[in-house]
């Protein structure tokens, strides 16, 4: 019942007003021996997060051994199940989550506008990241980014064979050897969708359901089926899997589209009826720091606005690759068209 009703608010609301929107973001703040004892003595912080469980678990490993004391619980799940399960909190009193992150944009202006979220800057955000990657009213901030992408199994298809480009996806030689994810449940799928659909036309997406795909939900899955040699080519996975693979020595090779590559952005930010309210403000300074950015791009392979972080030699730079933006305001009336053309082209 909620996820109907919320689904109608978020649409007719994607145009209004945030009741935020025009204040003054805060000061920025530091982490001070009183905020680690304040947050020391709640002892936990709950984090809804959209990345892979195997990062956000290493993620707060990395936490508890700077700040020992303080436990971290991570709650993982697909980008549209976090925004679903902070709704129905949210709409029913029970307030269980400090930290949210997920890998759609639209949510965040959309909690924003709901007045569930607490304007706070890290200083490291305030000094380090791009003004364009953090919330003007300091509401929320870039946490982690990352391409969507094809790849290919090296030993299951050669360099020649593979694609070069997404309309090559609809050559009849791939039929039945793709696999991809859903944009009904994968906040970077929900992007990417929305930017080709923008570039190549439904069309393009009418002719790709025809191809046999298996289809999965999140976009952390097609890697992983890759991976298992499920299947030869993945249409639209995330990036930092795949690298997470091939550091791992599997045969996996990505293919950046001459027309370009989708980048999703995974915003984060501390929620209004945070239970634990100094520990949130902790986690949340610790989340871009250079040490967490670094752990991100080293063991997640993620893409990190800190201008300090130093990616691996391997890894072609963002500097190098055709990257398509989506911009948040204008998907967010388009989510019903997705959902709908996706469920009539591929069945799901």
């Amino acid at each position: 019942m909620w996820k109907k009703t919320l689904s109608a608010v978020l649409f007719a609301s994607a145009i209004a007003v945030s009741t935020s929107a025009s204040a003054e973001a805060p000061a920025p703040y530091p982490i001070t021996p009183e905020l680690e004892a304040a947050a020391k003595a709640e002892g936990n912080v709950v984090f809804y997060t959209s990345t892979d469980v195997a990062v956000a678990e290493k993620l707060a490993e990395l936490f508890k051994s700077e700040y020992p004391g303080i436990a971290v619980q991570v709650e993982r799940a697909g980008s549209e199940r976090v925004f679903q399960r902070i709704g129905q909190e949210y709409s029913t009193g029970i307030y269980n989550a400090d930290v949210i992150e997920t890998s759609d944009a639209v949510h965040f202006e959309y909690f924003k506008r709901q007045d569930w979220l607490t304007a706070l800057v890290p200083q490291v955000v305030a000094d380090k990241w791009p003004a364009e990657e953090r919330d003007p009213d300091g509401f929320f901030a870039v946490y982690r980014a990352h391409l969507s992408v094809l790849a290919y199994r090296t030993d299951l298809m050669s360099e020649a064979d593979a694609p070069k480009t997404w309309t090559d996806l609809l050559d009849p030689k791939y039929k039945g050897k793709m696999v991809k994810a859903h944009p009904g449940y994968s906040g970077t799928v929900m992007t990417s969708t929305f930017v080709l659909s923008q570039l190549l036309g439904w069309d393009y997406f009418e002719k790709l359901g025809a191809q046999e795909i298996m289809q999965v939900q999140s976009s952390t899955e097609p890697p992983k089926k890759l991976a298992q040699g499920e299947r030869a080519l993945e249409v639209d996975g995330n990036e930092y899997n795949v690298f997470r693979l091939i550091d791992e020595g599997k045969p996996i090779k990505i293919v950046y589209p001459a027309e370009g590559t989708p980048l999703a952005e995974g915003n984060a930010a501390v929620l209004k009826q945070s239970p634990h309210p100094n520990a949130a403000k902790l986690f949340y300074a610790f989340l871009f720091s250079l040490e967490a950015q670094q752990l991100n791009s080293d063991f997640g392979g993620l893409r990190s606005f800190h201008p300090d972080v130093k990616e691996k030699a391997d890894r072609t730079p963002l500097s190098k690759i055709k990257v398509l933006h989506s911009d948040p305001i204008k998907l967010e009336p388009e989510i019903p068209t997705i959902k709908a053309n996706y469920e009539k082209f591929f069945g799901t």
